[in-house]
């Protein structure tokens, strides 16, 4: 079941290394899922924005569920060989 309160943030990969991974749902970057050309990421969590949300300068977002699902379903984030 999806929690329909869970928010997403797309950033650049080069702004991984502000992540707080215990204030995120990923665990550590090697669990991050990253777009085809490798140059953005995303992150979710639960309840209160992550406090490492203002220090990020790329950032998209935060967006609902559905919302994520259809950037991830774009050519950016979804390969078109079946």
């Amino acid at each position: 079941m999806i929690n329909q309160d869970r928010k997403y943030l797309i950033i650049n990969v080069s702004e991984i290394h502000k992540i707080n991974f215990e204030e995120i749902l990923e665990t550590s970057p090697d669990t991050l899922r990253k777009s085809k050309d490798q140059t953005k990421t995303f992150v979710k969590w639960d309840e209160n924005i992550p406090s490492f949300y203002n220090d990020l300068t790329t950032k998209e977002g935060p967006y609902t569920y559905s919302e994520i699902m259809e950037i991830l379903s774009t050519p950016e984030w979804t390969s078109s060989t079946p």
